[in-house]
Formats: structure tokens, sequence, C-alpha cells
């Protein structure tokens, strides 16, 4: 498999009394720098708002998504181009992603409140409190009572997800998040060593098709469901979220406060229910 989320290296594997030298697949893990280039001509500024580790492969979804997400972004048409830089003798190329505003627009940098250094593992660090996304203005109202999907349904997800995670099958390191609409249709499927950025490579797949907010979507997660992966599913606009494993208190507080519809320890044959029942038969 040549891909630049794989690599190639050798193991010692230990079978019964024998040891046997085996080429075998790992995820890459690479960081990657964000930057924002905004103002007008001569003027134009630069300003890096994230570093993260991430996985090479939908570079630019990643940083568009997390700008939306943040709130820095809030439409599709604020964009007018993203690019790779190449900044000799700093990192290594393809590793550093500018996203240009249009010249008529400035970036509401006042939510930047946190230090933007984050481990594949970690995510959003340090968030304020629940309170800081209430006052993001782009955060969309979910709808009440919508979509309806059945229970059985959303117990079929997790089969469909594997299925179409083509790197973790060959290397079992990389998170996933599957995007879904109410008919069943597998609308993005992302994965990457951080949750955190294959949510962001979603959310920004689906921002650069000016899809958001995503009102007939279901995301599920491989993991657990935290405070930062149900913030990104508000923000997008997804009103169903689901987890192959636990929930975190302030998730489910989340997700109650936003009606959003919270699943966790989802399974072909079971799950739990937190929040937003009227949305599951």
């Amino acid at each position: 498999m040549s891909s630049p989320s794989v690599a190639h290296t050798e193991v010692s594997r230990f079978k019964e009394s024998k040891t046997e030298i085996e080429s075998d697949l790992l995820a890459v893990e690479e960081p990657m720098e964000i930057r924002l280039g905004y103002g007008k001509g001569s003027t134009r500024k630069q300003k890096t708002v994230s570093v993260t580790m991430r996985t090479p492969g939908h570079d630019f979804e990643l940083a568009v998504g997390f700008l939306y997400t943040e709130g820095i972004l809030t439409s599709r048409d604020e964009v007018d181009h993203i690019r790779y830089c190449f900044d000799e003798g700093e990192q290594e190329q393809e590793n550093i992603v500018r996203v240009e505003l249009r010249e008529d627009i400035e970036p509401n940098l006042d939510s930047l409140q946190r230090n933007f250094y984050m481990s594949s593992s970690c995510g959003v660090c340090g968030k304020a409190s629940i309170e800081s996304i209430e006052t993001t203005n782009n955060c969309p109202i979910l709808p009440k009572n919508s979509p309806v999907v059945s229970a059985e349904w959303i117990q079929s997800l997790p089969d469909q997800l594997r299925q179409a995670q083509l790197v973790f099958e060959h290397t079992g390191g990389l998170h996933a998040v599957g995007l879904f609409n109410s008919d069943g249709k597998l609308l993005y499927l992302r994965e990457d060593v951080g949750r955190h950025n294959a949510f962001d490579k979603t959310i920004g797949a689906a921002f650069l098709e000016d899809r958001l907010p995503l009102f007939n979507g279901i995301a599920l997660v491989s993991g657990r469901a935290s405070f930062e992966l149900v913030q990104k599913a508000v923000m997008g606009g997804i009103p169903i979220m689901a987890a192959i494993g636990a929930p975190s208190s302030l998730a489910v507080q989340l997700a109650k406060d936003f009606n959003l519809s919270l699943i966790g320890f989802l399974k072909s044959n079971r799950m739990n229910l937190y929040t937003g029942k009227q949305r599951i038969q």
C-alpha cells in the first residue's frame, strides 16, 4: 500500500517460539501548521493559529475545518484560496498550510483564547467552558426534532464505518469519523491519528463544498465521545452524533445544552442514548 498516510518499517514478530523479521505498515504522524493570511495589498498579514500532529492527507480540509469549528471562518466565500507554504529550513514541505482570506474579510481572532499546540491525543485543550461556544457568532441552532432515524439503523453504522476505513485496515492505528445522511448514504469518511483532526477533516470537506450546516447529518466517531468532538458536531450543525466508546460528562452536558442527540457504546446490537431521544425511534 503506497500512501502519504502510511509508512513501511521492519518489525520482529514473536510467534510462539519463533522470531520472524517482517515488513509492517505504520500510520504516519507529522506536524502541520495552520496559517491565516488576511488584510489588503501590501499590508497583508500572516498569523499562525495552530500546530497539530496529524496524518497527512486532506490537509486543506483539516485547516478550514479547524478554522470553522473555532469560529474563525463562517462561510466558504470568505476563503480566496488555500496553499502549502515552503519555509526553507523550518519544516518539511507540505506541512504548512496557509488559508488565504479575501481582502475584505477581517477575521475574528479574539476566539483564540488558548495555546494552539495540540497533540494527536488531546485535541482542544483548556477550552474555558461551554459558554465559550454559546458566544460563537456562527454557532448554528440544531433542528429541534429532526432528523428521525431508527435505532436499528444507527447500530448498523459501525460495520459500515469499518468497511470504509482503508488505512485502518492496514495499520490499525487511526481514528475515523464517518458522516452519514438520514437516507443512509455515507457522505464523508476521514481518518487520522487524532480523532479531533478526523472530525475537522470531515467538517472541512463539507465546508469546501458549501454544505454547512449539516442539519441532516449523523456523525459516527471511533473511540470515545469527548467534549471537543461534540463541540465540532454542534458547530457543524450535526444533530446526531454516535461514538463507539464512552462519552465524558462534559460531552453529555454540552449535547444536552445544544439539543444534540448523543449516543455512546454503539455496537451492532446495543447502544446508550444520553440526550436527544426525540430523534431516535
